[in-house]
């Protein structure tokens, strides 16, 4: 048996034309950009422009973006050729299984279980911290933090143990049930979401362009002699390392933000659920990119010229938009009060679609026979995967109501990273192996576009640290387990 066994591109044509037995089309262009925009502006814009500003790039955190950007782009154009071509849910690991074989597609598969049901928890937790702090912290420490967390309250001297984090669990057995219920119902909800908070950030954008001041973006790039910020525990944070000033700091700064673009290779795996995929999956990607880019050029050039950028060492970073406003926007702590409104939005629409990704990798997987049946059982009414976001909320549930946030770390990124390396060379290999093959959507300058998404996305994958790196390599590991131990077995291709 080869390990390298590659699923028929016919085969896949004729499973996506099942439309009766299969998932149930009712996505249009219109909803995929939604769906994409509703994965990518969440945590990431919020969160990790000032955590990238504040130690890395500076101002220049804009270059930051786009350098992320240019990377996802390469990966997006990869990701909308395989999408019109092969209609299948499952996104990269369906692409992997087609052009490199089975044993590349489980590894790429894993690898998006830290994408997907890792970043729905680690995505929870946040939603949890910015729920409690819109309702004034009335939630008690106990019911809104893990078991390993603890934190003394400064009035009573009393240290609180967390139990569970009661409201993590909540967003995301309402979104799972939403899920259940059907995809045309999760994408109406998400367009909602969706609408709210791009709303909230051109309103940011717009009030806060008037509170810019130009020094803050003088010197644009952090200088090698720049002199130390100050911290909270009056310890002071260095930008002497190559990867904390100037373009050093920016590539780092761009391997931080790209957590912020993470979801539009979501839209793919909703690729059996488009109504007319070969013309809209395309426009879902590549436009729901497109408008995610501007929107964070613009945020962060906003940002970074209200508040100086060593604000953020040292100020909080999942505060620092509303730390900002309170700070130097004198007069619209109204705003400040609907950016966390924002956030909560944007956290929930992202929680929905890695759930809805993660379960149609998941469906897609066990059709192959390499997970359990159990995972593409549809519901007999709604045609969703339901058995499957069940298990996904009991899985991803128990994570984010007893580990903290701080364990996922940038294994999120990483996962993605990989993910979108091995789609560029699955395009490359399939030009070379079937050139005749129709493909409605063609990624352009074809390799040049396939390696320089290998390029920029490995850079990326080698800029992050070595805990991050070890981490995914056991997490790897881990899986090589699974699939020699069950899923090698019990494939459909075996024999």
């Amino acid at each position: 048996m080869s390990l390298f066994r590659k699923k028929s591109l016919d085969a896949l044509m004729s499973q996506a034309g099942d439309s009766e037995k299969g998932l149930k089309r009712t996505l249009g262009a219109g909803s995929l950009i939604a769906l994409g925009i509703g994965a990518i502006i969440g945590a990431g814009l919020f969160v990790r422009t000032a955590a990238a500003a504040g130690e890395h790039a500076g101002p220049a955190v804009t270059i930051s973006f786009i350098v992320a950007a240019v990377g996802c782009a390469f990966a997006g154009l990869c990701y909308a050729e395989f999408a019109s071509m092969i209609p299948i849910a499952g996104s990269a690991y369906t692409y992997a299984y087609a052009t490199m074989g089975e044993l590349v597609a489980w590894i790429i598969g894993w690898a998006l279980i830290l994408e997907y049901a890792l970043g729905a928890a680690t995505v929870s937790i946040a939603w949890s911290e910015f729920l409690n702090k819109l309702v004034g912290g009335s939630i008690p420490f106990e019911w809104s933090h893990s078991p390993f967390e603890k934190a003394l309250d400064p009035v009573t001297g009393v240290m609180h143990q967390g139990y569970i984090n009661a409201p993590a669990l909540l967003i995301l057995l309402l979104l799972s049930l939403l899920l259940i219920k059907g995809t045309s119902e999760s994408a109406k909800v998400n367009a909602v979401i969706v609408f709210i908070k791009v709303a909230i950030v051109l309103v940011f954008i717009a009030v806060g362009w008037q509170f810019i001041n130009p020094a803050n973006h003088h010197p644009y790039l952090i200088p090698e002699n720049a002199p130390a910020a100050q911290l909270r525990d009056g310890s002071f944070y260095s930008y002497t390392g190559f990867f904390r000033h100037g373009w050093g700091g920016v590539l780092t700064g761009a391997a931080i933000v790209f957590f912020a673009f993470i979801g539009f290779d979501a839209v793919s795996t909703a690729a059996q659920e488009a109504k007319n995929p070969s013309k809209d999956m395309p426009i879902g990607i590549l436009g729901s990119l497109v408008i995610c880019t501007l929107l964070y050029i613009l945020f962060s050039y906003v940002l970074t010229g209200v508040a100086p950028y060593t604000d953020f060492v040292k100020a909080g970073k999942e505060a620092s938009v509303a730390y900002a406003i309170d700070t130097y926007m004198h007069g619209y702590g109204w705003l400040s009060s609907l950016v966390t409104i924002g956030i909560l939005a944007g956290f929930s629409s992202v929680i929905l679609v890695m759930l809805l990704g993660q379960s149609r990798v998941f469906y897609t997987m066990a059709t192959d026979g390499l997970l359990p049946k159990i995972f593409c059982d549809l519901h007999p009414k709604f045609r969703t995967p339901y058995k499957s976001n069940m298990i996904l909320f009991v899985f991803v549930g128990l994570f984010a109501a007893f580990i903290p946030g701080s364990v996922a770390g940038d294994l999120t990124s990483i996962g993605t990273l990989f993910a979108f390396v091995l789609v560029c060379v699955g395009v490359w290999i399939l030009r070379r192996n079937d050139p005749g093959r129709p493909r409605p959507f063609k990624t352009p300058l074809v390799p040049l576009v396939p390696i320089l998404g290998i390029v920029v996305c490995t850079a990326m994958i080698v800029s992050l640290d070595s805990t991050t790196l070890l981490t995914a390599f056991v997490w790897m590991l881990l899986g090589l387990m699974v699939y020699f131990g069950y899923s090698r077995n019990n494939s459909r291709l075996k024999g």
